[in-house]
């Protein structure tokens, strides 16, 4: 067989391996960004950057090898061993990516004194995890829940405490010091301010607001907001309903004017 011919065979073979895997790569997207990564804790942690390196190598690499090892003229048994190795490759690289994108999902959004921090698998110890409530002993894996921590238990703690923020483990990072939502709820309605004051920072953001309040149907002065923060970025805030606290809406904006 010409070069011509058997390139052209592989051509047909490789775009077959390429759809393939793109199918592949729709069905784990569903996973990462419906389950592990919803909007906007993509773009707070990062997955869609991630995800995008992980699925972008997979692509390349499968229909690559598949064009450069394929050849019909190959016994069956021959091109089922290449077809074969091919696959074992893409699965294992595809299956080491995966898991490095759930080590680093969002687990948490803690408020913490005067802001919500996001907090991935990756940052939290796994050991620390029994000093952690009982029902907050095992990471999620469907999305992350929303908890607060506590205040400290006494002065010695309170010392403590700020050695370790110091040293950049801050208490949204200790499970000994995280709490339900509700047990910290009076202290973010006490932090949270009002969406007026917001408005009143970013007059050019007045669309942004507007859709909030319309998605959430409540009016700007039912409207509280606070800081969202995680390892990668501090420039966003969460909208929150001013009776019961529950998170309204998000946005890309400096929360700390």
């Amino acid at each position: 067989m010409s070069f011509s011919n058997r390139l052209k065979a592989a051509r047909y073979a490789a775009m077959w391996h390429l759809l393939g895997s793109t199918v592949v790569s729709l069905l784990l997207a569903v996973l990462v960004f419906g389950v592990w990564y919803p909007y906007p804790y993509r773009d707070l942690a990062g997955g869609l950057v991630l995800f995008g390196l992980v699925v972008g190598v997979d692509l390349v690499c499968g229909p690559l090898l598949t064009l450069v090892l394929f050849n019909p003229e190959k016994r069956h048994i021959a091109l089922l061993c290449d077809l074969g190795l091919v696959v074992s490759i893409q699965l294992a690289a595809l299956g080491y990516g995966l898991w490095s994108v759930s080590v680093a999902r969002p687990v948490h959004v803690v408020f913490e004194v005067d802001r919500f921090r996001l907090i991935t698998a990756s940052e939290i110890n796994a050991v620390d995890l029994r000093e952690a409530p009982e029902s907050l002993r095992k990471l999620p894996w469907f999305g992350p829940t929303l908890i607060s921590v506590r205040n400290p238990r006494n002065g010695d703690e309170f010392l403590k405490s700020l050695d370790l923020s110091l040293a950049g483990q801050e208490p949204s990072l200790r499970p000994g010091w995280w709490q339900d939502y509700a047990a910290g709820l009076p202290q973010v309605l006490q932090r949270a301010q009002p969406l007026a004051t917001l408005v009143r920072a970013y007059p050019e953001k007045k669309a942004l607001f507007e859709d909030v309040m319309r998605k959430s149907s409540l009016s700007e002065s039912d409207l509280l907001w606070l800081p969202l923060t995680s390892a990668r970025t501090m420039n966003w805030v969460v909208f929150l309903n001013r009776k019961n606290g529950n998170p309204q809406g998000y946005a890309p904006i400096d929360g700390f004017l």
